[in-house]
């Protein structure tokens, strides 16, 4: 489990998928009063410069990021235009005489775009085992009040954060997932959250890979859903010439906004059509309201 860094894999076609639904759940969840506490449970490092020699090792960010990055602005779906203002807000800007130009040179994480958007009065609770994504992590909140930062497993420290005493929260869990015992600890920290607190608001981003416990866990998590849910699936690519590789991703939400499917049927043929490395590209959002 210690072995996986995301740094490896920042801002690929999933990082996209992900960081667009975080964003869409969050706009929504911060327009209502009350506080908010936000939990995730695999946070990283925080954010990830492109050209380190991680990054690079197999650039999949130019599959992703930066062809959305690259993208002409004209045509751009709303829930694409919110993406690529946090992953802008994140690079520098090069000056120019009359339009100063980002570049892209960082990536950022989830934590990143947490802080980016909440309140004065939310709360953020983030946790990350691995030691040098901890220590880089911590650096960048250490004098964030609304942050605490926890070194132990998301998994299993989730029932001591909910219910918080406003009684809104949203968990985002995305683990690697290379362990397989990671999809029975997805079922089973999502069954302990929503006994605790049914209302929490659950982002459970999973791999579209050659392995059955993957292609069970859709399934799994809509019979774990006691009111409404959203799953989204983007395919992008084909499996290697061994049947393996990551193709595509998704991101099932349990108790979505009213406004996270619109916003996503409207981006997704777009997201597919920018993303797409075969012909056979496709997504799906399917839903059942609560």
């Amino acid at each position: 489990m210690l072995a996986y860094r995301h740094a490896f894999h920042a801002g690929n076609h999933a990082d996209v998928l992900k960081h667009l639904v975080l964003i869409q759940v969050l706009k929504y969840m911060t327009s209502k009063d009350k506080p908010l506490r936000v939990i995730d449970t695999h946070a990283g490092a925080g954010g990830y410069l492109l050209a380190s020699p991680e990054a690079t090792k197999k650039g999949e960010y130019l599959q992703g990021v930066k062809r959305v990055w690259d993208a002409p602005a004209a045509k751009l779906p709303p829930a694409v235009i919110d993406y690529l203002k946090h992953v802008r807000a994140s690079n520098p800007v090069t000056p120019g005489e009359e339009n100063p130009t980002h570049h892209l040179a960082h990536y950022p994480g989830s934590p990143q775009i947490e802080r980016r958007l909440l309140r004065a009065h939310d709360e953020l609770r983030l946790y990350e085992l691995h030691p040098t994504d901890h220590r880089l992590l911590a650096q960048q909140v250490e004098d964030d009040k609304q942050v605490i930062l926890y070194k132990s497993d998301g998994f299993e420290s989730l029932r001591s954060q909910l219910p918080p005493p406003s009684r809104r929260a949203l968990v985002l869990m995305d683990p690697s997932y290379e362990i397989v015992s990671d999809y029975a600890k997805v079922v089973g920290a999502l069954r302990e959250g929503l006994e605790r607190m049914a209302t929490t608001v659950f982002i459970v981003w999973y791999p579209q890979v050659s392995r059955r416990e993957a292609a069970e866990l859709p399934r799994r998590l809509k019979a774990l859903s006691p009111k409404g849910w959203l799953n989204v699936r983007l395919t992008v690519q084909q499996p290697d010439t061994q049947g393996f590789g990551l193709v595509g991703s998704g991101c099932f939400i349990i108790n979505p906004p009213y406004t996270l499917a619109p916003a996503l049927r409207a981006a997704m043929p777009w997201l597919t059509s920018t993303l797409a490395q075969y012909d056979g590209a496709s997504h799906a959002v399917e839903e059942r309201p609560s």
